[in-house]
């Protein structure tokens, strides 16, 4: 849902020198699936092994309890990945400038309480200005 809020700001972020990468836990051909059920037009990439968001230090193991509340929606954690390590990342959003430099980073371990899209747009208007100094 989050990313699809992210895609109605995708052209004015554009505009600003963004664009926006998604990286899921997701195997590639599962992505693939979402990308055109959902009509989503940037870049996603696969992290089933949870190397990168372990290296974002966003990585969190999902316990027996919670794994099966998972698997109660209908979520089934190791087809997704192809992976048993029940690993899954704390929702996070970076604005990164072209010299490589996190700019801006939103992180909460509810995943329940995401970036507004008019926070992060507003975040890249402030940064652009600031590098335009």
């Amino acid at each position: 849902m989050q990313l699809g809020q992210l895609q109605k700001i995708e052209a004015e972020l554009l505009e600003l020198g963004y664009r926006i990468l998604a990286i899921s836990p997701d195997l590639p051909e599962n992505l693939k699936a979402s990308v055109e059920k959902n009509s989503l037009r940037y870049v996603r990439l696969s992290d089933s092994r949870m190397e990168a968001a372990k290296a974002f230090g966003l990585a969190f193991h999902v316990d027996n309890e919670g794994y099966q509340r998972l698997s109660g929606y209908g979520m089934d954690l190791e087809a997704a990945s192809g992976e048993k390590h029940h690993l899954l990342p704390v929702p996070a959003v970076y604005l990164v400038g072209t010299d490589g430099i996190i700019q801006f980073q939103y992180v909460n371990p509810n995943y329940r309480v995401r970036l507004t899209p008019e926070v992060l747009l507003a975040a890249a208007k402030t940064d652009v200005a600031r590098i335009a100094k």
